[in-house]
C-alpha cells in the first residue's frame, strides 16, 4: 500500500533551514516597533530612547506643523487617492507638490513616486534598455542595482568613487552602445561619503553619457539652501536625472524624479512603477508641502545637524583612530566593527542603555565590514551626543586591542 504522506520538504521546512543558516552567521534581523517620536527620542520596549539610527536628519518626522497640515487635508480630502495618477488619482495637491519640488531642486519639472525604491526601479528601466550600457558605482544602493538589472541594459561596475576608472571604461567602450548612462548615489547611505559630481559631469560630457543621481541622503541637507548634492558640487542643471526621497530629511514619505519637462512626460507615460501604482493620499502631499516650507524657512536645522555631525565624528575618530568616511560635517557616521556578531552585540547593548544605533550587517554591507551606522540629526542635544560617545567608549574595543 502506497503512503499518501509526502517525502518532499514543505516551504516552511526550507525557510526554517535557511533562517537557521542566517542565524548561525548572526545575520537574522527583526523589527523593533517605536512610538511617540518627539525630536530625537522615541518610545521602545516601554521606555524612552534616543534615536541615532534614523534618517530624520532635520528632526521633522515628529513636527506638529506637518502633522497638522496632514490632518487638515485628511478631513477635507479623505484618506486615499483611490486610483493611479493617470486614472483619477491625481489631486491638485500632487500637482502643487511636484511644482514645489521642481522649484526647490532648480529643475523644470518633477514626478512623484511611492518610494525611492519605486522611483529607481521605475525610472531606470524606462530610460535604459537593450543596446544601452549603465556604468554603476560598486557601492550603489540596492534600489539602483535592481533598477539597473530591470532595465536589461548591459551593466558595468566601477570601483567606489573612482572617476578615473570610469573614464577609462567609457573611453574603451566608445561607439559600442546606443546610449550610455552613469548611475551613482549622491551620498552613500552606509559609508556617508559623497560622489564627486563635478568630476562626474565633466566625464559624462566628454563621453556623451547621461547622468542619473540618487540623492536620497542629500536632499534637504547638502548645499547652502539644502537643495542637495548638485548644489553642493556646483552642478545644478547639469545632472540629467535626479532622484530624491521625502521620507528622510523632509520627514514625510515618498520620492520624486526631478529634471526636464520631457523627462517628466516620458516617465509619466513609461515608468511602470508610476503608471501602475495607486497615488499617495493627497494629505501626504499637503504635509510635504509644509515640510518643504520649513526646510526653506529654518536653515538653522541644517547648521545644527552639521554641528552635531562634527561632534559625533570627533568622538568616533577618537575611538576608532580613523577618520570616518564622508565630509567633515557629514551626517552619516560609520563606525566599522568588523564581524556581524560583534556589531549585533554592541547594538543590543546600546539599545539596553536607551540608545538606538543601527547595527548594519551583510548583505547591506560587505562581509567583514559590519558597522554601527550613527546618524546625526538637528534634534540631537549635546547631552545626548555625549551620552552616546560615553557608551561607545565603554562598549567598542579600541583598535589594536
Amino acid at each position: 500500500m502506497t503512503s499518501n504522506v509526502s517525502t518532499y520538504p514543505t516551504l516552511d521546512d526550507v525557510l526554517r533551514r535557511d533562517l537557521q543558516t542566517l542565524e548561525r552567521a548572526n545575520l537574522v534581523r527583526g523589527t523593533h516597533p517605536v512610538h511617540a517620536r518627539r525630536d530625537a527620542t522615541v518610545r521602545i520596549d516601554g521606555r524612552v530612547a534616543t534615536d541615532f539610527s534614523s534618517n530624520d536628519y532635520l528632526g521633522l518626522a515628529g513636527d506638529a506643523r506637518i502633522a497638522d497640515a496632514i490632518a487638515a487635508a485628511l478631513r477635507s480630502e479623505g484618506t486615499g487617492a483611490a486610483a493611479a495618477r493617470l486614472i483619477s488619482g491625481t489631486h491638485d495637491l500632487h500637482d502643487q507638490l511636484e511644482c514645489r519640488i521642481a522649484a526647490f531642486k532648480h529643475t523644470e519639472a518633477a514626478l512623484l513616486f511611492a518610494s525611492g525604491y519605486a522611483a529607481n526601479c521605475g525610472a531606470l528601466p524606462a530610460l535604459a534598455g537593450r543596446g544601452d550600457v549603465i556604468y554603476a558605482d560598486t557601492l550603489n544602493h540596492a534600489s539602483l542595482i535592481d533598477g539597473c538589472r530591470l532595465s536589461r541594459a548591459d551593466i558595468k561596475v566601477f570601483p567606489h568613487l573612482d572617476v578615473a576608472a570610469l573614464d577609462r571604461m567609457l573611453r574603451d567602450d566608445a561607439g559600442r552602445y546606443k546610449r550610455r548612462w552613469i548611475v551613482v548615489d549622491g551620498v552613500f547611505s552606509m559609508d556617508g561619503d559623497l560622489f564627486p559630481l563635478d568630476a562626474l559631469v565633466a566625464v559624462a560630457k566628454e563621453h556623451a553619457a547621461f547622468t542619473y543621481v540618487d540623492d536620497a541622503h542629500g536632499t534637504g541637507l547638502l548645499g547652502a539652501a539644502g537643495r542637495g548634492s548638485a548644489e553642493h558640487w556646483g552642478v545644478e542643471g547639469e545632472i540629467d536625472v535626479s532622484m530624491g526621497t521625502l521620507g528622510k530629511a523632509i520627514g514625510t514619505i515618498g520620492a520624486f524624479i526631478a529634471g526636464s519637462q520631457a523627462l517628466r512626460s516620458w516617465l509619466l507615460n513609461r515608468a511602470r512603477a508610476f503608471v501602475f501604482t495607486t497615488a499617495a493620499p493627497p494629505a501626504l502631499a499637503a504635509g510635504t508641502l509644509e515640510a518643504l516650507r520649513i526646510v526653506d524657512a529654518e536653515p538653522w536645522r541644517r547648521d545644527r545637524m552639521r554641528a552635531n555631525a562634527r561632534a559625533l565624528r570627533d568622538g568616533v575618530r577618537a575611538l576608532d583612530g580613523r577618520e570616518p568616511a564622508g565630509t567633515a560635517d557629514g551626517h552619516i557616521v560609520p563606525l566599522i566593527i568588523g564581524e556581524a556578531a560583534d556589531a549585533a552585540r554592541i547594538g543590543a547593548a546600546l539599545r539596553d542603555r536607551g540608545l538606538l544605533v543601527g547595527a548594519v550587517r551583510p548583505p547591506t554591507v560587505p562581509l567583514g565590514t559590519s558597522r554601527l551606522r550613527i546618524t546625526a540629526s538637528a534634534a540631537h542635544t549635546p547631552e545626548q551626543i555625549a551620552l552616546l560617545l560615553e557608551a561607545l567608549g565603554e562598549l567598542v574595543p579600541r583598535r589594536g586591542t
